[in-house]
């Protein structure tokens, strides 16, 4: 399997590509990584160093993998953090050249906008290209509850409204959706969700809610679902396969007390998870 990932990157720590690649590495799949920017660690350190990169110097990475031959074997492209509408409009159209190269290809969106308690982070227009351009163009897109509402328009109290926002987002494109944290009326307070949606059925799995604020984990949790689901074609198995190894993840983080997530220490936790959970469908 091949994946072409195309998101920002960090020299020190673990967000963006530095997330993501690893975990789809460590399940065996050949990744293509292309960096948005490249920074010396994230920005909620407060201070950094690097550069951000433009559409052009991506469509030039791009042709320069098309110039290989390669775009029929691409299975997915994977994108995250958008810096600006060119990286953007850069990003949609390496999707439509590796569909155009393989028709089964798949694209996965993780619509990165803000978050709850944060609100939007990203720079002005990105949330509406996000929503206008790239989740239309997605196979599966992996929000979060903010993220969700947004695209949706529908304020997410309980499972019902859920269901009603991940389907409301399926009509604009995306067969299939991954909320990667959800807490409705239903959720216990010491519990957060998941819940996945395609073919008009969707699935929950419930973890317990560990005590840390990381960056990187929702980078890694749309890759890992990318893999399980290209690889099963089943929304609530890969649901299933990619919590379980976030979990085992956020938890040795957590225990380990670390500001960045434990990607290459707790990397046993990608390919043979410590802890499952059940899938239940709603």
């Amino acid at each position: 399997m091949n994946v072409l990932s195309i998101q920002s990157h960090v020299a020190y720590g673990h967000v963006g590509n530095a997330s993501a690649v690893f975990p789809m590495q460590r399940l065996g799949v050949e990744v293509w990584a292309v960096h948005t920017v490249q920074f010396s660690n994230h920005t909620g350190y407060g201070a950094w160093r690097g550069r951000v990169f433009d559409g052009p110097a991506i469509e030039d990475l791009v042709e320069g993998i098309a110039e290989r031959g390669v775009l029929p074997t691409c299975d997915g492209v994977l994108s995250g953090y958008m810096g600006s509408a060119d990286i953007g409009t850069a990003i949609l159209r390496a999707v439509a050249r590796v569909r155009a190269a393989n028709p089964a290809a798949l694209y996965c969106c993780d619509p990165v906008i803000g978050d709850v308690g944060r609100g939007v982070f990203v720079r002005p227009g990105i949330p509406e290209f996000m929503r206008d351009h790239a989740v239309p163009a997605a196979d599966i897109i992996t929000p979060n509850q903010f993220e969700l509402d947004y695209l949706s328009g529908i304020k997410i109290r309980t499972l019902a409204d859920a269901k009603a926002a991940v389907a409301a987002v399926q009509a604009s494109g995306p067969k299939v959706v991954l909320v990667t944290s959800l807490h409705t009326e239903e959720t216990p307070d010491d519990s957060i969700d998941m819940l996945a949606g395609a073919d008009g059925l969707f699935w929950r799995l419930r973890t317990p809610r560990l005590s840390l604020a990381i960056n990187g984990a929702g980078d890694a949790t749309a890759a890992l679902f990318l893999v399980h689901y290209a690889r099963s074609r089943s929304a609530g198995e890969a649901l299933g396969a990619a919590a379980a190894s976030i979990f085992g993840l956020l938890r040795r983080t957590a225990e380990a007390g670390s500001r960045e997530i434990l990607t290459v220490a707790a990397q046993d936790e990608f390919v043979a998870p410590s802890r499952t959970f059940l899938v239940e469908a709603v």
